[in-house]
């Protein structure tokens, strides 16, 4: 639900509303492999989280045994070893211990997103922080590595207080307690300084530094705008920060601890999204949010140089971290059609090694369609980007059916990273534009606001020019074009089947808001320092902009809804409710519409067991093969059906 501005994204760049001279489509005698959910399923999900001390194995998180898990795997490539065997909640890792082989990683329940920090040592599993009712997120590790710093809200249920816990009696002490709708954001090396955000709307946010030492606090901007920590200086002088102060985009800049000098150090015709320094200093990097594609810069900090790394075909450097002592990388590294793999890279001999496999043996790698940025017209001429997946088998002669596809948010954005599902429906014949509408992140803070106190109407009217652009499209059935999406893209699919109702054929609402006033109202007590950000955008539900809020949330317009709906919901899920699915879903079937209900009972906010994705996507498809592409109907499938998946 919250608008994340530091969201590293992917993609390739196309101008204008044309479409590029890239050719995705197959011979007229070649067949098109069709692939079944299970196989895009058994692409594997992994990432790395860390060196050990002696840089002789990654840590890696995978979904390979159907759930999220540890494994540990040789630096230079071979067999990924299971650390945890969970056939339940999923298991996500942090890193190692910096001085010895122990693992820190955290869980949930099924995703309620209630998080709990653990370590795995030789002797098995231990909880470090309370298990009822708490939430727990790590923070970083000190600079010697002999404790680390995490966030709670032990004290109160509201506020993420800081703390420091030993790395050996695990004893923990308060850094920071939260107050007056401020985060904790960033810790000098020393321990001596820390920065503070304080939400004001979604895009501004106020900048302190607090010296923990004397308790003195200081505010870094001046006026209202955005502002982001981004990291301390390893010389102990300067604290580094992104503002978008008198600009559309984020630059980077830096203030003096001592003097309280300011200085410009970088600005990007785009958003430079996060910016750090490796562990003691040797080198910065910068990622740059560059229309839709996201950039990685490194430079040694001493000479200036930017340091190249391995290119890789038909894939980019999407992620990167350092070991400790700063001679070994871990890279992630993906496409739009080809799934994130790791790979670990010396900086001092450029010897570069593959840790994962992620794509199913079974797919070829030229069957997956490569994915690219367009532009079009919106109602009122503005320009809106978006993100085009075609169907090879698609042309003149065999037109196919689209979606559009909205991303979560408000203010997310669609990119052009590896997504199985969409590849899933692209592969079964549908193409797939992502509209990144008004209101969506990266494309200036002007455009970022666009929808603020105005959803449901110019954000949706952005949605059905794309569904127009698409119609435009000779490849494209005009006839048969319906939307898709989840938690604010969900809510987009209920507002454009509610508030225009004959602009799409079908449905698809994964877990979306349908109630604003219920969803504001009901926000997780740890977003209380954003809650008053939140509801500048959207309403205060609280307010005289309740009215506005009802007359914007699609449960209590029902009666307009007459195109078939499919709709998805975990039953743990703490952002929106699963009563918001279920109370949808039954004010639609008075209408007599078809409407089908799938609901997760071990599934927050988004579905993250195997087993779980693919009962959801298999139904979606089968769903737009009956009620988009008019295929004959399936004879497991009934108008009024509902979906118990565990």
């Amino acid at each position: 639900m919250i608008k994340n501005t530091a969201i590293f994204i992917m993609a390739a760049t196309l101008l204008g509303g044309c479409r590029s001279d890239k050719d995705n489509s197959v011979p007229e005698d070649a067949e098109v492999a069709k692939y079944s959910i299970e196989q895009f399923m058994d692409n594997e999900n992994a990432w790395p989280n860390g060196y050990s001390p002696d840089l002789s194995t990654v840590l890696v998180t995978s979904n390979r045994s159907g759930i999220f898990n540890m494994y540990t795997v040789p630096a230079e490539g071979g067999e990924l070893q299971p650390v945890t065997q969970s056939d339940s909640a999923s298991v996500w890792g942090i890193s190692y211990f910096p001085n010895d082989k122990r693992i820190l990683f955290r869980m949930d329940d099924n995703g309620d997103e209630v998080y709990k920090l653990f370590v795995k040592d030789s002797s098995g599993i231990k909880r470090l922080t309370p298990a009822e009712n708490v939430r727990t997120t790590f923070y970083g590790w000190s600079q010697d590595g002999d404790s680390f710093f995490y966030q709670s809200n032990e004290r109160d249920s509201r506020y993420m207080d800081l703390y420091e816990m030993d790395a050996q009696t695990f004893e923990s002490r308060l850094i920071y307690e939260v107050k007056d709708g401020f985060e904790a954001a960033d810790l000098s090396p020393d321990k001596q300084f820390l920065s503070l955000v304080k939400p004001v709307n979604t895009n501004d946010t106020d900048l302190f530094i607090l010296n923990l030492e004397t308790g003195e606090q200081k505010q870094i901007n001046e006026s209202l705008s955005g502002n982001y920590s981004q990291d301390f200086g390893p010389e102990g002088e300067w604290f580094y920060y992104t503002t978008d102060e008198g600009a559309e985009f984020s630059y980077l800049m830096r203030y003096n601890l001592k003097t309280g000098e300011k200085e410009k150090v970088a600005e990007k015709d785009w958003d430079i999204m996060n910016f750090y320094f490796t562990h003691d200093g040797k080198y910065r990097v910068m990622m740059i949010n560059e229309d839709a594609k996201n950039t990685l810069e490194v430079t040694d900090n001493k000479t200036g140089d930017q340091i190249a790394f391995p290119e890789f075909q038909n894939a980019y450097v999407a992620n990167i971290s350092f070991s400790r002592d700063e001679s070994k990388a871990l890279l992630s590294v993906g496409g739009s059609h080809t799934p994130t793999n790791a790979y670990s890279y010396s900086l001092e001999n450029r010897e570069l090694h593959k840790l994962t496999e992620v794509l199913n043996p079974e797919i070829e790698a030229d069957d997956l369609v490569r994915s690219e940025v367009v532009r079009f017209r919106s109602f009122d001429s503005l320009e809106i980007p978006a993100i085009y997946y075609e169907p090879k088998q698609a042309s003149v002669e065999n037109k196919v059916p689209a979606l559009v596809w909205v991303h979560g948010g408000p203010g997310g954005q669609s990119r052009q990273n590896f997504s199985a599902f969409i590849q899933y429906l692209v592969n079964h014949g549908y193409a797939v534009l992502a509209v990144n509408n008004r209101g969506s992140s990266g494309y200036g803070k002007t455009f970022y606001q666009m929808d603020d106190q105005n959803h449901g109407d110019k954000d949706l009217k952005d949605c059905i020019a794309g569904k127009d652009w698409l119609a435009q499209q000779d490849v494209i059935n005009p006839d048969q074009i319906g939307i898709i999406g989840g938690s604010y893209g969900g809510y987009m699919t209920m507002a454009a089947l509610t508030y225009a109702p004959d602009e799409f054929e079908a449905g698809v609402n994964l877990f979306g808001v349908t109630n604003w006033i219920r969803t504001l109202k009901s926000i997780p007590p740890w977003w209380e320092s954003f809650k008053d950000a939140l509801y500048k955008e959207l309403g205060d539900p609280y307010s005289a902009d309740s009215v506005r809020l009802r007359e914007i949330s699609p449960l209590f317009h029902t009666d307009k809804v007459k195109k078939p709906l499919i709709v998805l919901q975990g039953a743990k899920d703490p952002r929106v409710l699963q009563v918001e699915s279920d109370e949808i879903v039954e004010g639609v079937r008075a209408n007599g519409v078809p409407v089908e209900y799938v609901l997760f009972e071990d599934e927050g906010h988004g579905f993250a067991k195997k087993e779980n994705q693919i009962k959801a996507y298999e139904s979606i498809l089968k769903f737009l093969n009956t009620h988009l592409k008019k295929e004959s109907d399936d004879p497991d499938m009934t108008e009024q059906k509902d979906v118990s998946a565990n």
